[in-house]
């Protein structure tokens, strides 16, 4: 028997999915949470499996600080970042944190029990679309970035357009974009703003 924690800040949701995951024989919800103290407490009830919402509330600790905890408290506990929402940078910081896996809400719900069923073996629990994108996101890894990169992208991050970027740091449009350029390859991002929220997720600059 799979035991199983839900950590969803909505009780309608955890109901309808305590309902589904009811219909599997080897599936046991042991525990319900909305917060991260509210899962911590739950984890007593020593669930294999824990089911984690990323988004928990605008004035609470996240799914991923979630994540942390309880794999703080017990890191027999295989968490999978359950959220409607299927970023790299959140794919990236979930996995970072100790999550096990990551689905997005839309997922079928034999992809979802697939999920938990890895999960509870000590396999990876990630979808395959996301696997794929992190694939090709791997083939960057090896690659950092400079410190004149880090710079360009913080201080794109504060909102600064490429010409003032280049006013900042006394250099051509021409080299801010090829410095930006250069910053979206390695990161595996495809435009500013992915690759700000990337290198954000990663811990390569802060907002």
């Amino acid at each position: 028997m799979i035991r199983l924690l839900l950590v969803d800040d909505h009780p309608t949701l955890r109901h309808g999915l305590r309902a589904l995951l009811d219909t599997q024989p080897d599936f046991e919800v042991v525990a319900e949470a909305g917060s991260l103290d509210e899962a911590v407490s739950g984890s007593v009830a020593e669930p294999d499996v824990a089911l984690v919402d990323l988004d928990l509330g605008a004035e609470r600790p996240g799914g991923i600080e979630t994540v942390r905890a309880l794999r703080r408290t017990d890191e027999r506990i295989r968490a999978i970042v359950f959220s409607a929402y299927d970023s790299d940078a959140d794919v990236v910081r979930a996995m970072e944190a100790g999550a096990a896996g990551y689905l997005v809400k839309d997922s079928a719900p034999d992809q979802l029990f697939r999920a938990i069923r890895a999960a509870a073996a000590g396999q990876p629990a990630i979808a395959a679309a996301i696997a794929e994108r992190l694939h090709e996101r791997s083939r960057f890894e090896e690659e950092s970035l400079t410190s004149r990169e880090l710079e360009v992208l913080t201080l794109a991050a504060t909102g600064l357009s490429n010409r003032d970027l280049a006013k900042t740091l006394l250099v051509s449009e021409a080299t801010v974009k090829t410095h930006l350029h250069h910053a979206f390859t390695k990161l595996g991002a495809s435009n500013r703003q992915a690759a700000i929220a990337t290198a954000v997720g990663r811990g390569l600059i802060r907002l």
